[in-house]
């Protein structure tokens, strides 16, 4: 189970990846463009091709294994044999934050809506807009909190830095629509793949 968590932002990647060179055609149907616009569409618009199927079940998986490596943080976190370990409330809320990303990750399975189209918006791209807005939400205040809560722990001190440079550098191209999105993208998924490993490594040390 706890190797499973290391797999989140490999699979995502992995698919969204493939996914993108084999409906390549496709995402430039939509107006997507890799350099000029590659927030167009993308990677929601990978849903809507002939191998839609795929992003739709990788949004839930990989958002279903962000919930659950952050239900394993906030166990890690709160079971610290450091009586100093301060705030709790930190920890606590961080990991709990980061549990919602998860979940808006997978409700990114709802369908979005091209942006060029005749018709009206649909109540399933609506949400996954709104899932949209929620993972940014709720990601970068986790980041910020567990920065702190890493700091105040000797086990994950090494990490509190690297998670503020992470999401210092991920918020600003978080809103931004160009080419910095995919500075954005692989950061944090490098940062919850780095943190998904030294869980692991801990939980390992345990034994």
């Amino acid at each position: 189970m706890k190797k499973i968590l290391l797999l989140g932002p490999i699979l995502f990647t992995v698919v969204v990846t493939a996914l993108t060179i084999l409906q390549y055609d496709f995402l430039r149907g939509l107006g997507w463009h890799p350099i000029h616009d590659p927030t167009f569409d993308w990677p929601s618009g990978l849903a809507l091709g002939p191998y839609g199927i795929i992003m739709t079940l990788t949004f839930i998986i990989s958002g279903c294994l962000i919930a659950l490596l952050a239900l394993r943080l906030y166990l890690n976190l709160s079971t610290s044999s450091s009586q100093r370990l301060q705030p709790a409330t930190v920890s606590k809320a961080g990991s709990i934050l980061l549990a919602f990303a998860g979940i808006a990750m997978a409700c990114l399975s709802f369908t979005t809506d091209p942006t060029i189209r005749d018709t009206p918006a649909t109540w399933h791209g609506q949400l996954h807009d709104l899932s949209f807005v929620l993972l940014g939400l709720s990601l970068m205040p986790s980041m910020l909190m567990l920065g702190k809560a890493f700091r105040n722990d000797p086990r994950w001190n090494h990490l509190s830095l690297y998670t503020w440079l992470t999401a210092a550098l991920a918020l600003p191209t978080f809103f931004l629509k160009g080419a910095a999105f995919y500075v954005f993208l692989f950061a944090i998924l490098v940062w919850v793949e780095v943190v998904a490993i030294r869980l692991h490594a801990i939980c390992n040390e345990k034994k």
